[in-house]
């Protein structure tokens, strides 16, 4: 086993040697369709040729003079002829391409996407009536991204810039692969249940086509679109070909943008309500200083000085028939007060329980008074009560008088 241990240089150069020594690796046609294109001033043009379910890095090097177009573009099919370059420094591979020739139809993917996109619009769902308004001053904002990811942490710093009170909701989703589309959906739908959330920021970073491919899915541009409270399709790219992007309420090309849009500056709106202040006590002070103006002129003018005079006269007159009715109403309750103090001391004298001060006292049988003793029947509990309280006994013996027995 010893001798079948490498270096990392070595073994490099052993796959470089048999990639470069089989016929198999070199000289062969590629079917695919193009990703990533990107012209370079020095020359070169480098793209990604993929199918449905794998990709491959291609180069292709001075391509002006292998006579490859110079207006390719993401999308376009593609057949490609070349061989295989493995780096050995870097430990990875591509095609080294030496023609190509465009096919004059999109690539399967995007022929799929014009479709949908062409049935959508047709339903209505890029309509500008159907776009939710963004809250002015939103107290907290949701966010759908990968948690990892350089956007969010964007979005953290570019909010406690402009905005430290706003709260975050982050719903940490896969933005791209396999259950990207699935994750994004329960995202929005997770923050839409959120009462405190006033609107929601749904997107990722710059990347490839492939890699933000899952903005494009049916799924989820419909969880934009169905989407309760307003919300911002963030996704790091210039491309116009995202379906979400179309069914948002708002597009923002990356997700710093989007929290330009939706966050105002603290500070600003700090300085703007103190000059409003200011220019309200400058009004204020200005329409104050007009109308005392206005009153010391109206004041010296004959009219108001007459009125004046004739408003001392009838003050005078108001005074003393003021007086008048003070003294008859002080007459009226001075009568009425003595009415209500001698009937307060009838009121007195009537009381029952004034007699019993004077030495006498009220018997009681079930809280009804005994005025005869025919009332009672031995053996009943009776309550008598004095000036000074109150006895609870039983009738032992009844006495009546004689007239009562005749």
């Amino acid at each position: 086993m010893e001798d079948r241990i490498y270096s990392v240089t070595e073994f490099n150069k052993m796959v470089k040697n048999y990639i470069d020594n089989n016929n198999d690796f070199q000289e062969f046609f590629l079917k695919g369709e193009l990703s990533g294109v990107t012209y370079y001033k020095s020359g070169h043009l480098y793209f990604t040729i993929k199918d449905k379910n794998c990709q491959i890095k291609c180069a292709a090097f001075s391509y002006k003079y292998k006579k490859i177009a110079e207006d390719l573009k993401d999308g376009d099919s593609v057949k490609i002829f070349g061989d295989v370059g493995f780096y050995e420094n870097r430990g990875d591979f591509q095609i080294l391409v030496r023609f190509l020739e465009k096919e004059d139809k999109l690539g399967e993917m995007y022929a799929a996407l014009e479709k949908l996109k062409k049935e959508m619009e047709k339903k209505g769902l890029f309509s500008y009536i159907s776009k939710k308004k963004l809250p002015n001053y939103p107290k907290a904002i949701g966010v759908v991204t990968s948690y990892t990811g350089a956007a969010f942490q964007d979005i953290i710093k570019t909010t406690r810039k402009r905005f430290p009170n706003i709260d975050i909701y982050i719903y940490p989703a896969k933005v791209q692969g396999i259950g990207a589309k699935e994750e994004i959906v329960k995202g929005i739908e997770a923050l839409n249940k959120i009462e405190a959330v006033d609107l929601i920021i749904a997107g990722r970073g710059g990347g490839s086509i492939e890699d933000l491919w899952a903005f494009n899915e049916e799924e989820v541009a419909m969880a934009f679109f169905n989407s309760k409270k307003p919300i911002i399709s963030a996704v790091g790219h210039e491309s116009d070909t995202l379906l979400s992007d179309f069914t948002s309420d708002i597009r923002a090309s990356t997700p710093t943008q989007a929290i330009e849009i939706a966050i105002p500056v603290k500070k600003n709106l700090v300085e703007e309500l103190i000059n409003k202040r200011l220019y309200l006590n400058a009004m204020m002070n200005r329409i104050v200083s007009d109308k005392k103006n206005d009153l010391e002129k109206r004041k010296n003018s004959y009219i108001i000085k007459s009125y004046l005079k004739e408003i001392e006269k009838k003050s005078s007159d108001l005074i003393l028939q003021e007086e008048r009715i003070k003294k008859i109403l002080e007459f009226i309750i001075q009568g009425k007060r003595h009415n209500l103090e001698m009937k307060i001391e009838k009121l007195i004298s009537l009381n029952p329980l004034r007699t019993l001060s004077r030495g006498y006292s009220l018997t009681f049988k079930d809280g009804k008074t005994i005025k005869n003793v025919n009332e009672l029947k031995i053996g009943e509990n009776i309550e008598t009560i004095f000036n000074s309280g109150r006895v609870i006994s039983k009738v032992e013996e009844i006495f009546k008088n004689e007239e009562e027995i005749n």
